[in-house]
């Protein structure tokens, strides 16, 4: 089982996102504090954890949580400012959207910007060490396959329903017929699909 939080001493908030490497849709970010005595067996990183699992998860997050907060950064906005600091953002976002104020952030990854304030330590693949960073990572990624799902009802050659906006074969061929959608990252269409020499 994986550990509470990196310390016991002052009220730890741990952070993640999802949707980094798609190709469409916004990435979402979490922060999550979890109560000091919360033992979960199955919790994880969120690609480690089963699909009816990751539901199962977040509605048990969303109720024991001391505080959490989700929140997104837009394909449009990515474009701009590029990923890592829009997933940066979005984490910004979701921490100063907790409803109760942490004394410590703990980071999933090796990138962050200090925030006001609240001192931080980055953890690689701490989604996989500390259970208020998979918490974070769960709803993450449930709330964004929850938006491309959605999305899917508006975008269906896009094949949403399956690929949530990762760049797999029939994302970039349905592109290439297509072409953008109003969600798709446009620069970072292009600049992946150079690098795999698929444009």
């Amino acid at each position: 089982m994986l550990k509470l939080h990196s310390q016991s001493k002052l009220l730890e908030a741990g952070t993640d996102e999802a949707g980094r490497g798609c190709l469409a849709g916004p990435v979402f970010a979490a922060a999550v504090i979890l109560p000091k005595r919360f033992k979960n067996k199955i919790l994880n990183d969120s690609k480690q954890v089963s699909e009816s699992n990751r539901d199962a998860l977040r509605a048990l997050i969303e109720k024991e949580a001391v505080s959490f907060a989700v929140a997104q950064i837009d394909g449009a906005e990515i474009d701009k400012i590029n990923i890592l600091k829009a997933s940066i953002k979005a984490m910004h976002h979701a921490i100063g959207m907790l409803n109760v104020k942490p004394e410590f952030i703990i980071v999933d990854g090796n990138h962050f910007y200090p925030f006001p304030d609240i001192k931080h330590r980055c953890y690689v693949k701490g989604d996989g060490l500390f259970l208020n960073i998979a918490a974070a990572s769960i709803l993450a990624k449930t709330y964004r396959d929850e938006f491309m799902m959605q999305a899917h009802q508006t975008f269906p050659h896009y094949h949403w329903d399956k690929n949530k906006g990762y760049g797999t074969k029939s994302h970039v061929d349905a592109i290439r017929e297509f072409g953008y959608s109003p969600l798709h990252r446009k620069t970072f269409v292009v600049k992946s699909l150079q690098q795999l020499n698929l444009f």
